[in-house]
């Protein structure tokens, strides 16, 4: 399917909201918790496909602000989840030369999660690659308001003016700073919302649902959902070229 992606067409930034583990585990008589181990199955798959089509950034929803509500013993099994994938991947994908960044607040995680993070994002600094980006204990208004108050704190210690703060000044201080906008959003499941991911980036991204579940989404049908994106004429707010 590789050889039918017209490659100057891609998108430059494809985010996923990898939705419907549990789902998947539940019609399988399964616990919820093999269903996020399947998933983390999937995401290495897809990571592989990202690099094998030439994707400049990937960004997975990983863990959001809101999923700390979930039970107790569902939490620390994504936590051990996310640590065991990052330990166990990491030098895969320093290989791979990716480069990985961590979206959200870090410091809600243990201490050795964020050392975990920290490592994984020193080892691939200087790698030149796809840029993947794993939103963990993410939210996308969140990331706005810490945004806006390292802006306030400027202002108010005179380094620039208010008049000054402009969409690309405003850019530099988001997570996914230096990156280029989200292109498409894919999301699996079924579910038809973005779920407070990325609302600055992915303003004009197209969008792409499937009532695939995460665990059962294949390279197949991402390469699809690419494809699809590479048909659609996208006007910005602006009049069609064809």
């Amino acid at each position: 399917m590789l050889d039918k992606i017209d490659k100057s067409k891609l998108p430059r930034h494809v985010a996923i909201i990898m939705d419907g583990n549990g789902r998947w585990a539940s019609l399988q008589g399964l616990l919820r918790s093999a269903g996020h181990s399947a998933g983390v199955k999937t995401l290495k798959k897809i990571l592989d496909t990202a690099i094998d089509v030439g994707l400049e950034a990937l960004t997975v929803y990983a863990f959001s602000t809101e999923n700390w509500k979930r039970p107790h013993a569902e939490v620390d099994f994504l936590m051990y989840l996310f640590s065991y994938y990052i330990e166990h991947e990491k030098q895969k994908m320093h290989r791979e030369n990716v480069r990985i960044r961590f979206l959200g607040r870090p410091e809600e995680f243990s201490p050795g999660i964020q050392k975990q993070m920290r490592d994984a994002t020193q080892l691939m600094k200087n790698n030149t690659g796809i840029k993947f980006n794993v939103a963990a204990n993410y939210g996308g208004q969140d990331e706005i308001i810490r945004a806006t108050q390292k802006l306030a704190k400027k202002v108010s210690a005179g380094e620039i003016s208010a008049e000054k703060i402009t969409p690309a000044l405003f850019e530099s201080e988001l997570d996914t700073a230096g990156q280029p906008p989200v292109d498409l959003l894919i999301r699996t499941s079924g579910d038809m919302r973005i779920s407070n991911f990325l609302l600055w980036q992915s303003a004009y991204a197209e969008l792409w649902f499937t009532k695939t579940t995460w665990p059962e989404f294949s390279p197949e049908e991402f390469i699809s959902a690419i494809i699809d994106f590479s048909n659609r004429d996208r006007k910005f707010g602006g009049l069609s070229e064809k």
